[in-house]
């Protein structure tokens, strides 16, 4: 019998779950579907509630420097509490709704390096080990965002990393703790003035914001600049001019800028 409740209470023989996507791509905004499977062990639990949740990895700076954390950011509770009897499997349906402001983590197909995110599943069950589920997805530009990204690297710009900070950007309206910067190295034409170019999106149902930072040169003090654009707008943009007269209005007061 003590044997029996030790095995309970690592988990041993308990319920296992397993969550199926529908697909594990998906865009800003959009739903991202599928089922949680469950079935009980070999004695019956009472489970408290099955949870999916939205999670990533963020990079947070202290007083020790910086390190990654794992951050949960949409989460949704499929069940509440019920008694799972042995060897009884159930499926429940979901609609997860992904937030606008959603970093991205592939690019024309490919991941982008340093990124990581995935739908996390939890059966939560009383007095004992809770079950897990972890499962990667792929979440994709929308039009307005793969257009501004194509328009830095048609003027020349090269990708150099992403990574996603923890915290808010001063004066801008946003509904997650934490905020995506793509880095890319300066095309050669502005290369006079800038090295590096950080772009920040901050989405919403009608459109995004788009934040450019130009790095400091010099000795002199990072560009900032901020533009607007709606979701309807992307199909009519010439992108590559849109984005250059970005970049030369965030530098416009910066000197040697060529």
């Amino acid at each position: 019998m003590v044997f029996k409740s030790l095995r309970r209470a690592l988990g041993v023989g308990g319920p296992t779950v397993d969550t199926q996507l529908r697909s594990p791509d998906v865009r800003p905004g959009e739903p991202l579907a599928g089922q949680v499977l469950f079935a009980g062990g070999d004695h019956e639990v009472e489970v408290e509630r099955i949870v999916v949740e939205l999670v990533t990895r963020v990079e947070v700076e202290t007083s020790d420097g910086e390190h990654d954390s794992t951050v949960a950011f949409q989460r949704q509770q499929l069940t509440g509490g019920f008694r799972l009897a042995p060897g009884m499997q159930h499926a429940v349906p979901f609609q997860l709704p992904v937030p606008w402001e959603t970093p991205i983590t592939h690019l024309y197909g490919q991941r982008l390096p340093g990124m990581a995110m995935g739908l996390r599943t939890e059966l939560e069950v009383a007095r004992a080990v809770d079950k897990g589920d972890l499962d990667p997805i792929n979440v994709h530009p929308l039009p307005a965002q793969a257009g501004v990204l194509a328009g830095f690297v048609e003027l020349g710009f090269r990708f150099k990393s992403a990574d996603l900070e923890r915290g808010f950007i001063y004066g801008v309206r946003q509904t997650l703790p934490f905020y995506q910067e793509i880095e890319f190295w300066a095309a050669p034409q502005y290369q006079g003035a800038v090295t590096e170019v950080e772009v920040t999106f901050v989405t919403d149902p009608h459109g995004m914001e788009i934040i450019i930072e130009l790095d400091k040169r010099r000795g002199g003090h990072d560009a900032i600049g901020r533009f607007k654009i709606g979701h309807a707008q992307a199909q009519a943009v010439d992108w590559t001019r849109e984005v250059d007269g970005w970049m030369r209005q965030t530098a416009q007061s910066r000197r040697g800028w060529a």
